[in-house]
């Protein structure tokens, strides 16, 4: 299987369940999700505001899709390795695909682990 990394720095941000979605939220990667019990956004770090409650600082890596519905066991193939190598992640399913966000900070660390357990990676180019 294969991962591509994109270029971009994200931020994973929570805002209040009853706030309206914002203007802000930009970028090549960008989920919105709320809950009965909070708002969440993933989107290009540089588009959040710096009052708003986020962790900043990660990177996504997308699984080559599409993948069936029926298929089995692909989260853990990408979160066993890195949790195996104490490293923390969060991850985001789409209808085609699943993405894999972890600290850049922690980036050669996730890719050595991924690696070792037979993903191949790329980064993207970078979007004008």
């Amino acid at each position: 299987m294969k991962l591509t990394q994109l270029p971009a720095r994200l931020a994973v941000c929570r805002l209040a369940v009853d706030m309206p979605s914002p203007e802000w939220p930009r970028g090549a990667f960008l989920s919105i999700t709320r809950t009965p019990h909070e708002l969440s956004i993933v989107c290009d770090e540089s588009s959040v505001p710096v009052d708003v409650v986020a962790e900043r600082g990660w990177i996504a890596f997308q699984l080559e899709g599409p993948i069936p519905f029926d298929v089995t066991g692909v989260a853990s193939s990408l979160t066993a390795p890195l949790a195996a190598n104490g490293i923390s992640l969060f991850l985001i399913s789409t209808y085609d695909t699943d993405w894999l966000l972890v600290k850049e900070s922690m980036r050669a660390r996730a890719v050595a682990a991924l690696e070792s357990a037979g993903f191949g990676i790329s980064i993207a180019p970078q979007s004008d």
